[in-house]
């Protein structure tokens, strides 16, 4: 089931030839160098009038609304990585306490 399979491949049965690539010469041409023509003027184009942006009183309970919703959001999870954290250091700390006991009272018996 886990064996890997090595494809088959079947000898080359004569030579292979890569393919002709056919060379066409092309004729050159001579330019006389001419004067750079002049720069066309540039007119600046108009700039459009943009509204102000309106908040109306819908939209600013909108957005304090969302902007509570994310804040609430990211610390209920980062309080929870901080509980998680602190939930395994303390149950690492009595699972060391423990095996030290139990090596301390081994050592004792002896």
């Amino acid at each position: 089931m886990l064996r890997p399979k090595v494809p088959a491949m079947p000898q080359p049965t004569g030579l292979v030839t890569p393919p002709a690539v056919v060379v066409e010469p092309t004729a050159v041409i001579h330019h006389t160098p001419q004067a750079p023509a002049p720069a066309p003027v540039v007119s600046p184009a108009p700039v459009p009038a943009r509204p102000a942006v309106q908040l109306t009183p819908g939209a600013v309970i909108a957005l304090v609304g969302s902007g509570t919703a994310v804040v609430l959001v990211v610390g209920a999870v980062l309080v929870s990585m901080l509980l998680a954290v602190a939930i395994t250091g303390a149950s690492i700390a009595i699972c060391a306490l423990v095996i030290r006991s139990l090596i301390n009272a081994d050592t004792k018996r002896r």
